[in-house]
């Protein structure tokens, strides 16, 4: 078989022509077109004249026939595609029409808005600061994004496996020996004559404010005084004027001291009068030791109190210490925090409402629910409990980020100089003594503080304990605590691990919250309670006043079921130092080491706060 010829390159014998005349008339074809502007240029020399030159070199007409025959076409031909493209040409027409309109109208709205922009009053610098600061962090700030990446591996791996974290339980089994017992009665009781009357005005928020009530309990029996129940100092801070009888039951409160100490709801009406700081009565924090001993108050106070027969505590924030103390004193100091403070029914009730709806149950699973929410949550669950759905476990976290906790901390935060800058104008207007005090000093490193310990954890951070400890992507997270820093944008890392997470204002309408709007202490008392009866409580500053006070209460009342998980910062953040190079196994492995150590069972050590370690023979019994 012989090579198969193109079909294009076989010419018919009828088209031997002259190859000149063929040239000269294609030349002036080419010429006409580029003339005329014929849009189909390309088209036509490709092939298409061909075909139609061949029909008239067939038919055997001459050349200047030809090129007559061929003007008359090429105006047949422009009319032809004037009709064809007609309607292209409208469109085009209108849709320029449209987009001059468009310009126009758009032109008018900004210049309008601009206008009145230019009219309005400027907001204020720290306002244009703060707005520029937010708008700068779209995207969110992450210090740690390999560790986060691995994270959410490992969570989608574990949401197909039916295992959960092993931290939903306690993780030493002698938790549950320790027993409540400080509410036996103590001797030798109340003295028969009182030397005197003990005014506090305490200050802080609400946990600050619960320790001075039972610290002041304590110095009343240590003096053979008469307490008047403490009143609460109103703060800029906390901005919230409720009083003793707003947040805790007035008549549990004597009723539960009454064999232990003298107390009474207010002054006789002849000491009303008396000008406490000009007789010297008056006593501020300045006049005593910080955790100061009963040597101190029998030396310093007595003589005061025998004299006047009133003194008048201002502040009383932590001037009283944990050892050396007589043990009736400190067991009476149990007895005050964990079973004479009691939640008015108001703040008891709403309370339930956060626990049924976050558990999807309505009675109470433990002796915890009964103590903190008492009549408001029954001991038997009721047929409607089925109809709320399967019980939820739910894992509730303090997250101690606000700005004020940030800023005290001269720690960083990956936010770049934006964060610096803020950060210091916040300390300059807040707190100006630490300001004048780091002039005087050589200051640490952000690094050098972040090492040590000293730096309170971001949400960042504690989605990585969480996942390092295994729990998983749908866990049901209460948080508790005031404003984030940096809001939304910093809270993504931790919401994009852990999407179902709630707060008070999520699970509560906006009518059950109205009562307690302008009563931090009292929104705080709401936290208290959703922390304290949760399955698992997760804190991330121990040194803050409420994880420390919900995780005594846990460890008092939970008979071992009541996990409490305290990270050390100053081991994370070794941890976290190798965030480039550390594997998610050895991660998960140094994470659960570092928290089942924090989980020991142990009595409380010398000089620890009774309300938050109250295993100790003043407060708690062992049974074996």
């Amino acid at each position: 078989m012989g090579k198969k010829v193109s079909p294009r390159s076989r010419r018919p014998d009828s088209l031997n022509f002259d190859a000149s005349s063929r040239l000269k008339e294609y030349q002036f074809r080419w010429t006409e077109m580029v003339q005329n502007g014929d849009p189909s240029l390309g088209r036509r020399v490709s092939g298409g004249d061909y075909n139609l030159d061949s029909v008239v070199f067939n038919q055997g007409v001459k050349n200047d026939t030809v090129k007559s025959c061929k003007g008359v076409y090429a105006g047949k031909r422009d009319i032809w595609w004037l009709h064809r493209h007609i309607r292209s040409i409208i469109v085009t027409f209108v849709l320029v029409c449209f987009l001059f309109l468009l310009d126009a109208v758009m032109f008018s709205i900004f210049d309008s808005a601009i206008l009145q922009d230019s009219l309005a009053p400027r907001k204020s610098i720290v306002t244009e600061k703060k707005t520029a600061y937010y708008d700068q962090e779209e995207s969110p700030v992450k210090m740690y994004h390999r560790l986060l990446h691995l994270a959410s591996i490992s969570l989608a791996e574990r949401d197909s496996e039916p295992r959960t974290s092993k931290f939903w339980k306690e993780t030493y089994p002698q938790a549950s020996l320790w027993k409540p017992c400080s509410n036996q009665r103590i001797f030798p009781g109340k003295p028969r004559n009182s030397t005197g009357f003990i005014l506090i005005s305490a200050n802080g928020g609400l946990n600050q404010q619960r320790v001075a009530v039972c610290n002041g309990v304590a110095v009343a029996s240590l003096l053979n005084a008469t307490l008047v129940i403490p009143n609460f100092l109103y703060s800029n801070v906390w901005k919230d004027p409720s009083q003793f009888s707003d947040i805790y039951q007035e008549e549990n409160f004597l009723n539960v001291l009454k064999d232990d100490v003298n107390i009474v709801k207010e002054l006789p009406p002849d000491l009303k009068s008396i000008d406490l700081g000009e007789i010297g009565s008056l006593i501020t924090d300045a006049d005593l030791s910080k955790e100061a001993t009963p040597h101190e108050y029998i030396k310093n106070v007595l003589p005061l109190l025998k004299r006047n027969g009133v003194v008048h505590f201002l502040g009383f924030g932590n001037r009283l210490g944990f050892d050396p103390m007589p043990f009736d004193l400190q067991r009476l100091r149990c007895k005050c925090n964990f079973h004479a403070l009691k939640f008015v029914p108001r703040i008891q009730k709403v309370g339930s409402l956060l626990i049924k709806r976050i558990r999807k149950y309505n009675s109470a699973r433990s002796v915890l629910d009964k103590q903190l929410l008492g009549d408001f949550i029954s001991d038997i669950p009721s047929k409607e409990h089925n109809t709320i759905g399967s019980p939820s476990n739910y894992l509730a976290m303090h997250l101690r980020f606000e700005i004020d906790m940030v800023a005290y901390s001269m720690c960083e935060f990956g936010g770049g100089e934006n964060e610096r800058r803020e950060l210091q104008a916040y300390r300059e207007e807040h707190f100006p003594l630490v300001i004048k005090r780091l002039k005087k000093m050589k200051p640490l490193s952000p690094q050098e503080l972040r090492k040590m310990g000293r730096c309170p954890l971001t949400p960042e951070e504690a989605a990585l304990v969480l996942a390092g400890l295994g729990f998983k992507r749908g866990t049901y997270i209460y948080l508790a605590g005031s404003q984030i820093y940096g809001g939304r944008t910093r809270m993504r890392p931790l919401t994009s691990l852990y999407p179902n997470m709630v707060t008070k204002e999520d699970i509560l309408s906006p009518a059950e919250l109205a009562p307690f709007r302008n009563f931090s202490s009292q929104l705080a008392a709401l936290d208290f309670i959703a922390c304290a009866g949760a399955d698992v409580f997760a804190m991330t500053d121990s040194g803050s006043q409420l994880s420390s006070l919900v995780s005594g209460f846990r460890t008092y009342y939970g008979n071992g079921n009541a996990p409490i998980l305290r990270p050390s910062k100053k081991r994370l953040a070794e941890i976290l130092q190798e965030n480039s190079s550390i594997g998610w196994s050895t991660f998960e492995n140094r994470i659960g080491k570092m928290i089942e150590e924090g989980q020991r069972v142990h009595a409380r050590a010398l000089g620890r706060s009774i309300y938050r370690q109250p295993r100790c023979k003043e407060c708690m019994c062992t049974y074996q």
